[in-house]
């Protein structure tokens, strides 16, 4: 049936609202950053790898050369690790408004293309770009006019004051479960995530147990009214942030949230170059034995990370915040030409 089409006429009318609402966002992002100092850069989606972690799936390729070779190559999952070369190239605050491509992602908030924004400040603390994705949350809302984020039924002031929370402090609030306790420990956490009701494999590794508790007991009760800042992640489920100074069990991650959506992303990042990679092969085993397949390092990011300076950096889903600013009912109302199998 060609009417469930996004390119059939009355489809385009009833999604058309949200398309020029989300250029009156894209405008606006522009011109806050650009306020705030800003260079807007263009990243190749092109890479000889995707990104190195665990549970992201990429879109693999090959370039064929004149002289007949394969070099096999990938569509970015972020523009990180280009981003990250331009900081160590001299760049000290820079802004991608960037196509991203992630496989296995589809349903109302994913889409295997779509819109990342991702910027980095030289010199920055993980609180300064924490503000920055709080303000641009402000922006965005304030371009359509509208008083509140709203998703599935759900509200979401973000004029308010944010509220911030640490993974400890959610795991216990929300699913009764002392995060503190487990991270050395796969058995005693399996066993408190069952008792707390979550369904987990009984072979699941510590990852996807975290991961299972996070999805079903907590992000759902985040950015409710307020937005949260989700902060202090398990160095481990942050692989390219840098270890708090306080707990070196803890990373300096965090995520906001608004109406149970998770939108942004942030780390202070990590500049070791050989801390980088032994996280890199740490999260290739468990792709290996999880999916079956690893993706190569580039080694040309981590030998930029040796001269990149101290920085933090922000990736934020632009569709997911045209969606929530525009009361869009999916990724598909907010994008141009979506992505329909």
């Amino acid at each position: 049936m060609t009417e469930g089409r996004w390119w059939h006429p009355a489809r385009h009318r009833d999604r058309r609202p949200f398309l020029l609402q989300r250029g009156q966002i894209r405008a606006a992002l522009g011109g806050w950053f650009a306020g705030e100092g800003f260079l807007e850069v263009d990243c190749a989606a092109l890479q000889v790898s995707p990104g190195n972690e665990t549970h992201l799936h990429a879109f693999a390729t090959q370039f064929l050369t004149d002289d007949g070779r394969r070099a096999p190559l990938f569509l970015h999952t972020s523009p990180e690790f280009s981003c990250k070369k331009l900081l160590a190239a001299g760049e000290t605050k820079i802004v991608d408004f960037a196509k991203v491509f992630r496989n296995r992602e589809q349903g109302a908030l994913h889409s295997p293309e779509f819109t990342m924004v991702e910027w980095y400040r030289a010199g920055a603390d993980i609180g300064e770009v924490m503000e920055d994705a709080v303000s641009l949350c402000r922006t965005a809302l304030s371009a359509t006019g509208r008083e509140a984020f709203e998703w599935k039924g759900r509200a979401c002031d973000p004029a308010l004051e944010p509220e911030h929370l640490t993974l400890v402090e959610a795991f216990n609030r929300y699913a009764g479960v002392a995060l503190e306790s487990y991270l050395d420990d796969s058995k005693g956490f399996l066993t408190a995530a069952k008792t707390a009701g979550v369904g987990v494999p009984d072979d699941a590794a510590w990852t996807d147990i975290f991961s299972a508790v996070l999805v079903s007991k907590i992000e759902p009760r985040l950015g409710e009214g307020r937005l949260t800042l989700l902060q202090r992640y398990p160095v481990c489920e942050a692989a390219l942030a840098r270890a708090c100074p306080d707990d070196p069990r803890f990373a300096e991650r965090f995520e906001l949230y608004a109406c149970g959506v998770e939108l942004a992303n942030g780390f202070h990042e990590l500049t070791d170059p050989v801390e980088q990679r032994a996280r890199f092969e740490a999260d290739m085993v468990l792709k290996q034995a999880l999916y079956g397949e690893r993706y190569p390092v580039d080694e040309d990011f981590l030998a930029a990370l040796s001269v990149m300076p101290d920085a933090s950096g922000v990736a934020l889903g632009f569709d997911r915040l045209v969606i929530l600013s525009t009361g869009a009912r999916s990724i598909h109302d907010v994008q141009w030409t979506p992505v329909e199998t």
